[in-house]
């Protein structure tokens, strides 16, 4: 007889942290990176108290921009609004003709 192991299958709930899901930590920590290079780098060519202020600036806006994503869903859908109408031209179906 075969011996069976558990098999261990992860947590089965979505990734968090933070209040960030999935994709979007990855977005968050990329903001804080790119805040910080550029930080760095305009505190090191012209002054440190405008670095300073780059870097959070920057790490403040890309969290509110990736919090405000993440309101939208996972995946990037178009929502439209409005009334729509779809127009049926009965004297092609009263003939069988399609188009």
């Amino acid at each position: 007889m075969a011996k069976q192991f558990n098999i261990y299958r992860g947590l089965q709930k979505p990734l968090i942290y933070r209040g960030f899901q999935g994709k979007f930590i990855g977005w968050g920590i990329a903001s804080l990176v790119v805040s910080l290079i550029a930080g760095g780098l305009v505190g090191s060519l012209t002054n440190m108290a405008l670095g300073g202020f780059i870097c959070v600036g920057g790490f403040v806006g890309g969290l509110i921009f990736t919090a405000q994503q993440q309101k939208k869903g996972l995946h990037f859908k178009t929502r439209h609004t409005g009334i729509f109408r779809f127009g049926t031209d009965f004297r092609k179906l009263r003939h069988g003709t399609k188009t």
